[in-house]
């Protein structure tokens, strides 16, 4: 059996919550809304293998003028690649910010991020492009969006963020993020996952930061380090991502209870 095709059917999975019903987004009128000071950032979120990525890119591209931030907790470490999904491939000519803007091995908070976004974020604009913020990361949405949670203690002042986003939000169903989250860990796994943490760990970055970050990380430095087997280890690896999407969802809904207007779509 190739190894990848260990991930079992996942029928404990608790079912979702009903999902919102789809919208439709006319880039047209969020150009408009733009321009006319409506609206001062487009967010794309999400749970993870969702299509948010590639929904923010053809939205850059019908805008004609936009820019990506991303909002990823894993994606800002240099080194961390194929375990963040950071697929830059996919970006194109689309410039995008807050990727790989420290080394691996680092801890970078919600605030030092908070800051790096507000930097990013005021550059976009100053040069006439339009900021849509991509990604998954609750915490990093919030604290880049709703800023007046932040401001008690090390944020950034909420009058130097965003004052009024749109939200995006991609859906999908529970079957096909399953399928998907399955799918896309193979995928990982035959791109070079185990390599790519073990090269991580041969660099000098100790064992208990790379489990630090969580997920992938976690699980697979565990596996190199002999603590799991390869079997185990990829049904840990599913079963934890699968649980990390649900408790993403979680939050959006969450934000949506609190007032927040997310605009759902089918990428």
């Amino acid at each position: 059996m190739n190894k990848t095709q260990l991930l079992p059917d996942r029928p404990g999975i608790p079912p979702m919550a009903k999902l919102p019903d789809p919208e439709t987004v006319d880039p047209g009128e969020l150009l408009r809304a733009y321009e006319s000071g409506e609206i001062d950032l487009i967010c794309i979120l999400g749970p993870t293998a969702s299509g948010k990525t590639r929904y923010a890119v053809e939205l850059a591209m019908a805008l004609g003028k936009a820019e990506i931030l991303s909002a990823d907790s894993r994606q800002v470490y240099a080194g961390m690649d194929i375990g963040t999904g950071k697929d830059l491939g996919e970006y194109g000519d689309i410039p995008y910010h807050l990727i790989d803007i420290v080394p691996a091995g680092m801890k970078f908070n919600i605030y030092q991020y908070q800051s790096a976004f507000a930097d990013a974020w005021a550059d976009v604009r100053r040069r006439g492009a339009i900021p849509i913020l991509c990604g998954g990361s609750g915490l990093y949405i919030e604290s880049a969006t709703r800023a007046y949670k932040f401001e008690k203690d090390n944020g950034v002042p909420a009058s130097s963020l965003p004052q009024s986003v749109y939200y995006i939000g991609t859906l999908v169903t529970r079957e096909e993020r399953v399928a998907r989250i399955d799918r896309r860990l193979e995928e990982r796994l035959e791109e070079g996952l185990v390599e790519e943490i073990r090269g991580l760990l041969e660099s000098g970055i100790p064992a208990d930061d790379l489990i630090y970050y969580g997920l992938e990380y976690k699980f697979v430095t565990q596996y190199v380090l002999g603590q799991l087997s390869y079997e185990d280890m990829v049904v840990a690896l599913g079963n934890a991502i699968h649980q990390f999407a649900k408790r993403q969802m979680t939050w959006f809904r969450g934000m949506e209870r609190d007032g927040v207007r997310i605009h759902w779509v089918r990428p």
